[in-house]
Protein backbone atom coordinates (compact mmCIF):
# COMPACT_ATOMS: atom_id res chain seq x y z
CA UNK A 1 0.00 0.00 0.00
CA UNK A 2 1.39 3.44 -0.91
CA UNK A 3 1.84 6.22 1.65
CA UNK A 4 -1.04 8.14 0.09
CA UNK A 5 -3.31 5.08 0.28
CA UNK A 6 -2.36 4.54 3.92
CA UNK A 7 -3.17 8.17 4.72
CA UNK A 8 -6.52 7.88 2.97
CA UNK A 9 -7.30 4.72 4.90
CA UNK A 10 -6.38 6.36 8.20
CA UNK A 11 -8.55 9.39 7.39
CA UNK A 12 -11.49 7.14 6.50
CA UNK A 13 -10.89 5.10 9.67
CA UNK A 14 -10.85 8.22 11.84
CA UNK A 15 -13.96 9.64 10.22
CA UNK A 16 -15.81 6.34 10.52
CA UNK A 17 -14.99 5.86 14.19
CA UNK A 18 -15.87 9.45 15.02
CA UNK A 19 -19.06 9.63 12.99
CA UNK A 20 -20.25 6.04 13.23
CA UNK A 21 -23.45 5.00 11.48
CA UNK A 22 -27.00 5.87 12.47
CA UNK A 23 -30.27 4.14 11.67
CA UNK A 24 -31.74 7.64 11.36
CA UNK A 25 -29.59 8.67 8.40
CA UNK A 26 -28.60 5.53 6.44
CA UNK A 27 -30.36 4.58 3.23
CA UNK A 28 -33.45 2.39 3.44
CA UNK A 29 -31.69 0.19 0.87
CA UNK A 30 -28.76 -1.85 2.26
CA UNK A 31 -27.19 -2.14 -1.19
CA UNK A 32 -26.56 1.61 -1.23
CA UNK A 33 -24.65 1.44 2.05
CA UNK A 34 -22.82 -1.70 0.90
CA UNK A 35 -21.72 0.04 -2.28
CA UNK A 36 -20.48 3.09 -0.36
CA UNK A 37 -18.45 0.97 2.06
CA UNK A 38 -17.07 -1.25 -0.70
CA UNK A 39 -15.93 1.78 -2.66
CA UNK A 40 -14.34 3.22 0.52
CA UNK A 41 -12.37 -0.04 0.91
CA UNK A 42 -11.15 0.15 -2.70
CA UNK A 43 -10.21 3.83 -2.42
CA UNK A 44 -8.26 3.04 0.76
CA UNK A 45 -5.98 0.81 -1.31
CA UNK A 46 -6.73 -2.32 0.70
CA UNK A 47 -5.47 -5.62 -0.71
CA UNK A 48 -8.36 -7.63 -2.16
CA UNK A 49 -11.23 -5.64 -0.64
CA UNK A 50 -13.52 -8.19 -2.31
CA UNK A 51 -12.15 -11.04 -0.16
CA UNK A 52 -14.81 -12.60 2.04
CA UNK A 53 -15.52 -15.62 4.18
CA UNK A 54 -18.28 -17.86 2.86
CA UNK A 55 -19.80 -20.25 5.39
CA UNK A 56 -21.89 -23.26 4.38
CA UNK A 57 -23.29 -26.28 6.17
CA UNK A 58 -24.25 -29.86 5.38
CA UNK A 59 -27.83 -31.06 5.48
CA UNK A 60 -27.13 -32.10 9.09
CA UNK A 61 -25.87 -28.62 10.00
CA UNK A 62 -22.12 -29.34 10.14
CA UNK A 63 -20.48 -26.03 9.13
CA UNK A 64 -17.43 -25.18 7.04
CA UNK A 65 -15.98 -21.85 5.90
CA UNK A 66 -13.36 -20.57 3.46
CA UNK A 67 -12.13 -17.34 1.89
CA UNK A 68 -13.48 -16.44 -1.54
CA UNK A 69 -13.80 -13.39 -3.80
CA UNK A 70 -17.00 -11.43 -4.29
CA UNK A 71 -17.58 -11.11 -8.04
CA UNK A 72 -20.76 -9.09 -8.19
CA UNK A 73 -23.52 -7.56 -6.08
CA UNK A 74 -26.80 -5.70 -6.42
CA UNK A 75 -30.48 -6.06 -5.68
CA UNK A 76 -30.40 -9.59 -7.11
CA UNK A 77 -27.84 -10.64 -4.49
CA UNK A 78 -24.13 -11.35 -3.99
CA UNK A 79 -22.24 -13.49 -6.50
CA UNK A 80 -19.26 -15.85 -6.35
CA UNK A 81 -17.96 -18.63 -8.61
CA UNK A 82 -16.55 -22.07 -7.92
CA UNK A 83 -16.29 -25.69 -8.96
CA UNK A 84 -19.72 -27.33 -8.60
CA UNK A 85 -18.06 -30.56 -7.43
CA UNK A 86 -16.24 -28.89 -4.53
CA UNK A 87 -17.19 -29.38 -0.89
CA UNK A 88 -18.79 -25.95 -0.64
CA UNK A 89 -20.91 -26.59 -3.73
CA UNK A 90 -22.08 -29.97 -2.50
CA UNK A 91 -23.13 -28.39 0.77
CA UNK A 92 -24.88 -25.48 -0.96
CA UNK A 93 -26.80 -27.81 -3.24
CA UNK A 94 -28.06 -29.96 -0.37
CA UNK A 95 -28.55 -27.06 2.06
CA UNK A 96 -29.09 -23.85 0.00
CA UNK A 97 -28.38 -21.33 2.75
CA UNK A 98 -25.12 -19.50 3.43
CA UNK A 99 -23.44 -16.62 5.21
CA UNK A 100 -20.75 -14.18 4.07
CA UNK A 101 -18.46 -11.86 6.00
CA UNK A 102 -16.37 -9.02 4.56
CA UNK A 103 -13.92 -7.58 7.09
CA UNK A 104 -11.77 -4.48 6.54
CA UNK A 105 -9.81 -4.10 9.80
CA UNK A 106 -7.94 -1.01 8.59
CA UNK A 107 -11.29 0.76 8.30
CA UNK A 108 -12.75 -0.92 11.40
CA UNK A 109 -15.66 -2.16 9.31
CA UNK A 110 -17.37 -5.50 8.83
CA UNK A 111 -20.41 -6.61 6.83
CA UNK A 112 -22.29 -9.85 7.57
CA UNK A 113 -24.71 -11.25 4.98
CA UNK A 114 -27.05 -14.21 5.47
CA UNK A 115 -29.56 -15.68 3.06
CA UNK A 116 -30.66 -18.22 0.52
CA UNK A 117 -28.55 -19.61 -2.32
CA UNK A 118 -29.46 -19.87 -5.99
CA UNK A 119 -27.36 -21.58 -8.64
CA UNK A 120 -26.67 -19.21 -11.50
CA UNK A 121 -27.58 -20.03 -15.09
CA UNK A 122 -25.00 -21.52 -17.44
CA UNK A 123 -25.25 -18.36 -19.54
CA UNK A 124 -24.42 -16.11 -16.60
CA UNK A 125 -21.51 -18.34 -15.61
CA UNK A 126 -20.21 -18.48 -19.20
CA UNK A 127 -20.31 -14.69 -19.49
CA UNK A 128 -18.15 -14.37 -16.39
CA UNK A 129 -15.85 -17.25 -17.36
CA UNK A 130 -14.96 -15.42 -20.58
CA UNK A 131 -13.55 -12.53 -18.52
CA UNK A 132 -11.09 -14.74 -16.64
CA UNK A 133 -7.47 -15.01 -17.70
CA UNK A 134 -6.62 -17.98 -19.90
CA UNK A 135 -4.51 -19.42 -17.10
CA UNK A 136 -7.46 -19.30 -14.72
CA UNK A 137 -9.69 -20.89 -17.35
CA UNK A 138 -7.21 -23.72 -17.82
CA UNK A 139 -6.94 -24.04 -14.05
CA UNK A 140 -10.70 -24.46 -13.71
CA UNK A 141 -10.59 -27.40 -16.13
CA UNK A 142 -7.52 -28.91 -14.45
CA UNK A 143 -8.61 -28.91 -10.80
CA UNK A 144 -10.90 -31.51 -9.27
CA UNK A 145 -11.48 -29.11 -6.41
CA UNK A 146 -11.60 -30.61 -2.90
CA UNK A 147 -10.70 -34.11 -4.17
CA UNK A 148 -7.54 -35.82 -2.83
CA UNK A 149 -4.42 -35.03 -4.90
CA UNK A 150 -1.47 -37.44 -4.93
CA UNK A 151 1.13 -34.71 -5.41
CA UNK A 152 1.73 -31.37 -7.16
CA UNK A 153 3.04 -33.15 -10.25
CA UNK A 154 -0.37 -34.72 -10.86
CA UNK A 155 -1.99 -31.26 -10.95
CA UNK A 156 0.70 -29.88 -13.26
CA UNK A 157 0.16 -32.86 -15.56
CA UNK A 158 -3.54 -32.00 -15.76
CA UNK A 159 -2.67 -28.41 -16.65
CA UNK A 160 -0.38 -29.55 -19.48
CA UNK A 161 -3.10 -31.89 -20.73
CA UNK A 162 -5.69 -29.12 -20.87
CA UNK A 163 -3.28 -26.70 -22.56
CA UNK A 164 -2.76 -29.25 -25.32
CA UNK A 165 -6.49 -29.93 -25.53
CA UNK A 166 -7.44 -26.31 -26.10
CA UNK A 167 -4.17 -25.15 -27.74
CA UNK A 168 -4.78 -21.60 -28.97
CA UNK A 169 -8.54 -21.99 -29.23
CA UNK A 170 -11.25 -20.70 -26.94
CA UNK A 171 -11.49 -22.32 -23.53
CA UNK A 172 -15.19 -23.17 -22.95
CA UNK A 173 -17.03 -23.10 -19.66
CA UNK A 174 -16.53 -26.42 -17.83
CA UNK A 175 -19.86 -28.18 -17.21
CA UNK A 176 -18.85 -28.58 -13.54
CA UNK A 177 -18.03 -24.89 -12.92
CA UNK A 178 -20.16 -21.81 -12.36
CA UNK A 179 -21.69 -19.30 -10.00
CA UNK A 180 -23.92 -19.04 -6.98
CA UNK A 181 -25.94 -16.04 -5.89
CA UNK A 182 -26.76 -15.37 -2.25
CA UNK A 183 -30.11 -13.60 -1.89
CA UNK A 184 -29.86 -11.92 1.52
CA UNK A 185 -32.42 -12.04 4.28
CA UNK A 186 -30.15 -10.17 6.71
CA UNK A 187 -27.30 -7.71 6.14
CA UNK A 188 -25.47 -6.32 9.16
CA UNK A 189 -23.08 -3.38 9.06
CA UNK A 190 -20.51 -3.08 11.86
CA UNK A 191 -18.55 0.13 12.42
CA UNK A 192 -15.82 0.15 15.07
CA UNK A 193 -16.09 2.89 17.70
CA UNK A 194 -14.02 3.92 20.70
CA UNK A 195 -14.17 1.91 23.94
CA UNK A 196 -15.63 -1.03 21.98
CA UNK A 197 -19.00 0.72 21.88
CA UNK A 198 -19.39 -0.20 18.24
CA UNK A 199 -22.28 0.59 15.90
CA UNK A 200 -24.21 -2.39 14.51
CA UNK A 201 -27.11 -1.88 12.11
CA UNK A 202 -29.02 -4.88 10.79
CA UNK A 203 -31.23 -4.82 7.72
CA UNK A 204 -33.86 -7.58 7.65
CA UNK A 205 -35.91 -8.28 4.55
CA UNK A 206 -39.58 -7.50 5.11
CA UNK A 207 -41.46 -8.42 1.95
CA UNK A 208 -40.15 -6.12 -0.77
CA UNK A 209 -38.74 -3.69 1.81
CA UNK A 210 -36.11 -3.76 4.55
CA UNK A 211 -36.47 -3.25 8.29
CA UNK A 212 -33.53 -1.53 10.03
CA UNK A 213 -32.65 -2.04 13.67
CA UNK A 214 -29.70 -1.20 15.89
CA UNK A 215 -28.03 -4.00 17.85
CA UNK A 216 -26.07 -3.83 21.07
CA UNK A 217 -22.30 -3.99 20.35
Amino acid sequence: MSIISKLRALITLGEGMARGISELTVSEDPYTLFHDWFEDAKRAGLTLPEAMTVATATRDGIPSARMMLLKGYGEAGFVFYTNYESRKSRELLENPHAAMVLHWPTLQRQIRIEGDIQKMSAEESANYFETRSRGSQIGAWSSKQSSPLRDRAELEQQVRKRKLQFKDGEVPLPPFWGGFRLKPQHIEFWQGRLDRLHDRLRYTRDGSNWRIERLYP
